[in-house]
């Protein structure tokens, strides 16, 4: 692999690499991923553009649940069409392992959208990009995975900026409302343990990321439609959202396409130029999100966003660099074992002299 972290011809050629089913294997590697970067930006701003613009809908922010369960019954459907566009077998995984994971990205999905109800859409994407935080802790006590001093550094700069952001958006916002920051760190700490048990999972039974995406879903929408049938949700948000089907179900269609085919881009763009460069076109796409976001929908503003914003930046690519560039606690260890153990053992002769020398 280059420095730049896209794979060379000869890896290229090796694996079939498509963008909404055109196989572009034969482009150049820069083409494919000026292609990948291209349509990761347009699908995923369009995603959160469509996803603000539902919830700016006269009386629907108490309704976030009831999108979910329109987006869940959506990404059923592009799961199902695409399993059998591409002809898979059987299911791999465990449906006990399914059951979990249903409920864990109905967690992810759902307090997402319902913390758009009490927060600004800027400070919801902010709190997503600190998805490393819970990751992190996740990891360690899942897969009892180890993790170096930057990594730690970088999830500190996180919680800094994340920390100033929010401060920030209560000061000037005159709908903030302190239950959005427990609803979205919800979501980020179903988050954190759904990534970390797909991932395992996915390694252990070779899953594929259709078969992962249909089941979790499909499993999925089947909880919240119990849920909302029993506590009566569901009727108020069907009724509710009847009166405007474009602006609900219409918006929502895009909005669950666009975010459906962005993953499956983003995957594209994993496999070809590596995971480096992946999270580093979706964290600016993210950036981008937030500008637009300020420019399409009006809303308070002030400088303390760009600056505690910008440390959540440096820490996510603080974070990138130490994937990059591991270095773990245990090296530093070994280092310094190394340093006392060759001036404890060394004659004093020898090191005097050494050191009248270098003075």
């Amino acid at each position: 692999m280059s420095i730049n972290g896209i794979r060379s011809g000869a890896e290229t050629d090796k694996i079939k690499i498509q963008i909404l089913c055109l196989d572009i294997s034969n482009l150049q590697q820069n083409t494919q991923f000026i292609l990948c970067t291209i349509t990761i930006f347009i699908f995923f701003i369009l995603y959160g553009y469509m996803q603000e613009l539902i919830f700016t809908l006269d009386g629907f922010k108490p309704f976030g649940w009831y999108l979910t369960l329109v987006q869940f019954a959506y990404y059923t459907m592009f799961g199902v069409i695409e399993k059998i566009l591409k002809q898979e077998g059987n299911r791999r995984m465990p449906m006990t392992i399914y059951l979990l994971l249903a409920l864990l990205t109905l967690g992810t999905i759902g307090f997402s959208n319902s913390s758009l109800q009490y927060l600004n859409y800027p400070t919801q994407v902010i709190f997503k990009c600190c998805k490393l935080i819970p990751v992190l802790i996740g990891s360690i006590i899942i897969q009892g995975k180890r993790y170096g001093p930057l990594d730690f550094c970088a999830a500190l700069l996180m919680c800094v900026g994340l920390t100033l952001f929010t401060l920030a958006d209560s000061k000037i916002s005159p709908n903030f409302n302190t239950k959005g920051v427990f609803v979205i760190s919800m979501a980020l700490l179903c988050d954190a343990i759904i990534g970390n048990v797909q991932e395992k999972n996915m390694k252990a039974y070779n899953a594929s990321n259709s078969e992962v995406v249909l089941y979790s879903y499909g499993i999925g929408f089947i909880y919240i439609f119990i849920v909302m049938f029993l506590t009566g949700d569901l009727l108020t948000g069907f009724r509710f959202c009847s009166q405007y089907p474009v602006e609900t179900y219409g918006y929502a269609l895009i909005f669950s396409l666009t975010g459906y085919l962005g993953i499956q881009i983003v995957l594209t763009l994993v496999r070809t130029c590596g995971a480096f460069v992946a999270v580093t076109v979706t964290t600016c796409r993210k950036a981008v999100t937030i500008i637009i976001s300020f420019l399409l929908f009006s809303k308070p503003f002030t400088f303390q966003y760009i600056w505690s914003g910008l440390l959540v930046v440096i820490g996510i690519y603080l974070n990138l660099y130490s994937k990059q560039h591991p270095f773990m606690f245990s090296d530093l260890e070994y280092k310094l074992g190394l340093f006392v153990h060759y001036f404890k053992h060394r004659p004093y002769s020898k090191i005097k002299g050494r050191i009248m020398t270098e003075v």
